[in-house]
């Protein structure tokens, strides 16, 4: 891509995400993710209510009056997305590809993260791994992950993400809220393969992990329009299909509906907060829903 052009994208991201995330994110990101802990801030006098436990009892006796002790929460964290950039995220029928979708979110997120002076990180995945950025602060660089969004082109087409969050366990040792953003068509996630979800155990036990799944309406629902012909984006593989034919459309539908409660089960097992958000629908609802579940749990 054209440099320019490029610059027009980020720009044009830039804008959309941050206005949003200034306006409807960063309060609610805020509340759903905890800091790392209570700092002690400053010394103030009793008043009807505080908790008796807060007095601070050296200053209480030096000033003849009951003082108590402030604390506020130590806000500063470090945000990592996990980028799912295989093949099939260049795959979308609705209002945009997987692929600028996922963009935008990964925009909306790190925003709401310097929002709250949060360092954000980023590590692209397919088959293997692709790109690690190191979590850092700052607009300029919060403008760098964007442009490797939109820009990147990975080598591997197909999707490990057992492999990317076994990389990111090891290479990120601090606990830090971690975004896992990916359709989730991965053998591990759809068989009975266990390697998936005791990764995905692993990493949330280390860290805060979410999960963001990205998928199209027609990934679930095949249109009555004949013999097609389907290319899988990750395999290469070919095969005529007869979508007039009502069985197959059922069993499409069937093993899709299969899928998504085995990935559910697998998530709830694993205790990891998830969410699902299509291409043919705002990402602000599916959001602000999932940070409003997280805070009610606090």
């Amino acid at each position: 891509m054209e440099t320019t052009e490029l610059l027009k994208k980020v720009r044009k991201i830039e804008i959309k995400t941050r206005g949003l995330s200034n306006q409807i994110f960063s309060g609610e990101y805020h509340s759903a993710f905890k800091g790392r802990g209570m700092a002690f801030s400053e010394v103030r006098e009793y008043q009807p209510g505080d908790d008796i436990r807060t007095i601070d009892w050296n200053v209480t006796a030096r000033f003849n009056h009951p003082y108590i002790k402030v604390f506020e929460e130590e806000r500063e964290l470090t945000v990592m997305l996990l980028v799912d950039v295989s093949a099939s995220e260049n795959f979308g029928t609705q209002k945009q590809l997987k692929k600028d979708l996922v963009t935008e979110l990964c925009a909306v997120l790190s925003f709401s993260a310097i929002q709250n002076n949060d360092k954000t990180g980023i590590i692209f995945f397919s088959d293997r791994i692709e790109k690690f950025i190191p979590p850092k602060k700052g607009k300029s660089h919060i403008l760098r992950i964007i442009r490797e969004l939109i820009n990147f082109t990975p080598e591997g087409k197909g999707t490990d993400i057992e492999l990317a969050l076994k990389y990111f366990t090891n290479v990120i040792k601090k606990k830090c809220i971690t975004f896992l953003i990916s359709d989730f068509i991965d053998e591990k996630f759809t068989s009975e393969n266990r390697g998936g979800s005791d990764a995905l155990k692993i990493a949330n036990k280390k860290h805060d992990l979410v999960a963001l799944r990205i998928n199209d309406r027609r990934e679930s629902e095949l249109p009555n329009v004949g013999l097609i012909r389907i290319l899988d984006a990750e395999t290469g593989k070919l095969k005529w299909v007869d979508t007039a034919n009502q069985k197959i459309r059922q069993q499409y539908s069937k093993t899709s509906l299969k899928r998504d409660a085995k990935l559910k089960d697998m998530f709830n097992r694993s205790g990891v907060d998830a969410t699902t958000i299509s291409t043919s629908e705002s990402y602000i609802k599916p959001l602000m829903n999932l940070f409003k579940k997280r805070e009610s749990k606090r």
